[in-house]
């Protein structure tokens, strides 16, 4: 396959797992295919338009950092998402700002060695190198990530075998070819209100529904006034949670119907499951709610041992959140 240019950047360590995504892949649900994409499109959003790019070029989504690479070109990059202690040549480098990086300059992603990233009291802090909140950070670099676009996107499937770098997370050595630099970084950091509070107790405000009706009032008010703690079953596919029973009519079991990133499960054991940006296309489980889209960047950064409530809220209320915003977006970084 030939590149479009012979710029690149070289993985020396993933961390316990780093892959490729962007926005997602459309269009292919009705025949099986996930979303995928950034579990955390919102972080990987804003440090693409940071380094120039896009909204849809492809970064490295790096699960709770580890991550080091080295630059083999002049390229400016961004980091996003849950903020970790991070160098450039050794030099701290903040969040939610662009760098431009020289060649062979090396990057180190949210060292394994600081303050330990499950659970605790620690609140956003926007400075460099405290440990807070969060559980995948983002690595966007001008020209995007170059591999080949499978039905439409370069995301990662690793349950699927597919997009990404062959379809699997990345190995030390692997080279990531880069798209052509674009030189159009933005000087300012991200504007504070497009930088997300992640916290280890996020309210995430959901839609009720589709199958409410098959919720008894007991199990409604129990979602809705429980706090719920995230368990170890949480990956891209779903987060697994443990807390007070959501009382159901007549069993968890529907007729499978379509599923979305954001719904909320309520299978067997009664306890609640937010699906992610892997999960199945159609489920046979009651869905309770449906998590906002502004809140699926929280979800994106829960790990084992935080804690979540639900805030009900309608969806006219979702879409002027929705609009609110884009248009944050659209004025304070386009």
């Amino acid at each position: 396959m030939a590149k479009k240019s012979l710029r690149s950047i070289t993985v020396l360590e993933p961390g316990p797992l780093a892959t490729v995504q962007d926005r997602g892949r459309f269009g292919f649900r009705a025949m099986g295919v996930p979303l995928s994409g950034a579990m955390d499109f919102h972080a990987l959003r804003v440090g693409n338009l940071l380094v120039g790019n896009s909204d849809a070029e492809a970064g490295i989504e790096i699960t709770m950092g580890g991550f080091r690479a080295q630059f083999r070109c002049a390229a400016d990059f961004a980091l996003s998402g849950a903020e970790r202690a991070s160098h450039l040549n050794g030099e701290p480098i903040a969040f939610w700002r662009a760098y431009r990086a020289q060649d062979g300059d090396l990057l180190s992603v949210g060292e394994m060695s600081s303050t330990p990233v499950f659970g605790g009291q620690l609140e956003h802090n926007s400075g460099v190198g405290t440990a807070r909140a969060g559980l995948r950070i983002y690595l966007a670099v001008s020209g995007g990530i170059d591999v080949p676009s499978v039905m439409g996107s370069r995301s990662t499937y690793l349950r699927g075998g597919f997009g990404g770098l062959g379809g699997r997370g990345l190995l030390p050595g692997d080279i990531l070819w880069l798209g052509d630099q674009v030189w159009n970084a933005r000087v300012k950091p991200a504007p504070a209100e497009l930088i997300p509070r992640y916290s280890f107790y996020p309210a995430l405000r959901a839609i009720l529904g589709p199958q409410d009706e098959r919720v008894q009032d007991e199990g409604k008010s129990a979602f809705f006034s429980g706090v719920y703690e995230v368990t170890p079953r949480a990956d891209r596919m779903g987060v697994v949670l443990a807390g007070p029973r959501v009382e159901l009519f007549g069993g968890a079991d529907i007729i499978s119907d379509g599923t979305c990133p954001g719904a909320v499960q309520v299978d067997g054991s009664l306890q609640p499951t937010i699906l992610g940006a892997d999960c199945q296309t159609a489920g046979g489980y009651v869905k309770i709610a449906t998590v906002i889209s502004a809140d699926l960047p929280l979800v994106a950064q829960l790990a084992p041992g935080d804690r979540v409530r639900f805030e009900p809220i309608s969806l006219w209320q979702a879409r002027e959140i929705y609009l609110r915003n884009e248009y944050l977006i659209r004025t304070l970084l386009h």
